[in-house]
């Protein structure tokens, strides 16, 4: 006897349906008429999926799985390109940190370049280390393949950016798993070149639409058609754009647990004693329903059986560490966070610095205006959408926060 479907089906005229998981969550009605013109889109393969963080973006919604034939929507990948999470378990138990954490926070935050300043950007890199130019060393050359195309992608940041935070939700945080396990977890992508790259082919994909004069619901969901040279370009820029964001991650991964074993009074310990790695702004081949197709995840992981992946929760609330159950009716997919419940902009006005400082008590992390934002509230509830796709992952480790560096 099959189990009950954990989802929703919102049914379109003329398109392909739209699968949901959404239930316990809120879905906007602007992000709503989002996915239904992603739905409408003749490419589309067999139906899109929505994770329960779904919430309102460019063109396509944060929250969406899109599998497309012959065809990809640039701006569904968006300009984070390869934005994901990565998390390291470590050997150190609770008892090994400082009492004062202000200590740990700082060390991790002089090891890794963030936010973003005028003239010298405190977010960059004024001299790359070691690390970042070696690693160079080996993303240029497929670089300049690239701008030997498309000149225009030559100025961006790329090697100064190699192994740094960013702004926005981007961060870095110490955290306590179940067992007061010592955890570093990370959020970041691709950097100032990727948002070049995603730019620069947003609009090549909307001016081509134009030269064939083909509507569509949203000049956003403009597309590349596969056997065309610009899409066989996006296909090569966006594969080494998400590259480019793991290594970034890594390089930030490692800065940090060398920073921590600097610390006065840290004992000796090892890391990676389990890694998780993994994109959530992304697009990739692979096969579902006996169709080769071009899977974005825009706000979305791969769970596919025993995929590790990452949820996070907002700056006071649980994050988990999750294995995919692969279930075929969300593409083999899960939500990439609890989603945002308002704007930006919202946030702002509906919450104080005070309301900040107590949302995010026993957290050592920014409390000020400039990051209202961020603010727990600014989130969905991280359980109501952790329980909407119990049948997409299982939850092996739940991580607490006690350190945030934001961007």
């Amino acid at each position: 006897m099959s189990s009950p479907r954990n989802y929703e089906v919102l049914t379109m005229t003329g398109g392909t349906p739209i699968k949901a998981w959404i239930r316990g969550v809120p879905l906007e009605e602007p992000a709503e008429r989002q996915l239904r013109n992603v739905a409408s889109l003749p490419f589309v393969h067999k139906w899109v999926a929505v994770m329960p963080d779904v919430h309102y973006g460019i063109g396509a919604t944060v929250g969406s799985v899109i599998p497309t034939v012959a065809a990809i929507i640039p701006a569904a990948v968006g300009v984070d390109i390869g934005c994901g999470m990565m998390a390291v378990q470590t050997s150190l138990h609770a008892g090994d940190l400082p009492e004062s954490l202000t200590y740990a926070r700082a060390a991790v935050e002089q090891a890794v370049p963030h936010g973003l300043t005028r003239r010298p950007d405190k977010g960059s890199w004024g001299e790359p280390p070691p690390p970042a130019v070696q690693a160079w060393a080996n993303f240029e050359p497929r670089f300049r393949a690239i701008v030997a195309k498309h000149p225009k992608i030559e100025r961006s940041n790329h090697v100064v950016h190699l192994g740094t935070l960013g702004t926005g939700n981007h961060f870095i945080e110490i955290c306590l798993d179940e067992a007061d396990r010592v955890w570093f977890m990370l959020h970041s992508g691709s950097r100032g070149v990727g948002n070049r790259i995603g730019s620069y082919f947003i609009e090549l994909a909307r001016e081509d639409i134009r030269k064939w004069f083909i509507n569509l619901p949203d000049e956003d969901l403009a597309y590349l058609p596969e056997g065309t040279d610009h899409f066989n370009d996006y296909v090569e820029a966006v594969g080494w754009a998400q590259d480019f964001a793991m290594t970034n991650r890594r390089l930030m991964m490692r800065a940090v647990i060398e920073a921590v074993r600097s610390m006065r009074g840290i004992p000796p310990f090892e890391a990676e004693l389990t890694v998780v790695n993994c994109h959530h702004n992304y697009v990739a081949r692979e096969r579902h329903y006996g169709k080769d197709v071009f899977v974005t995840r825009k706000g979305a992981v791969r769970a596919g059986v025993g995929d590790l992946g990452i949820i996070p929760g907002s700056m006071g609330a649980r994050s988990y560490i999750v294995r995919g159950k692969g279930n075929p009716e969300s593409f083999e997919s899960c939500s990439h966070g609890a989603g945002r419940a308002m704007s930006r902009a919202e946030a702002k006005k509906r919450f104080t610095v005070a309301d900040h400082i107590k949302a995010t008590e026993g957290i050592e992390c920014r409390k000020d205006e400039d990051v209202i934002d961020e603010t727990p509230g600014a989130y969905k509830d991280i359980d109501a959408v952790m329980e909407a796709q119990k049948d997409l992952v299982e939850i092996i480790h739940t991580l607490h926060q006690v350190v945030c560096v934001k961007g």
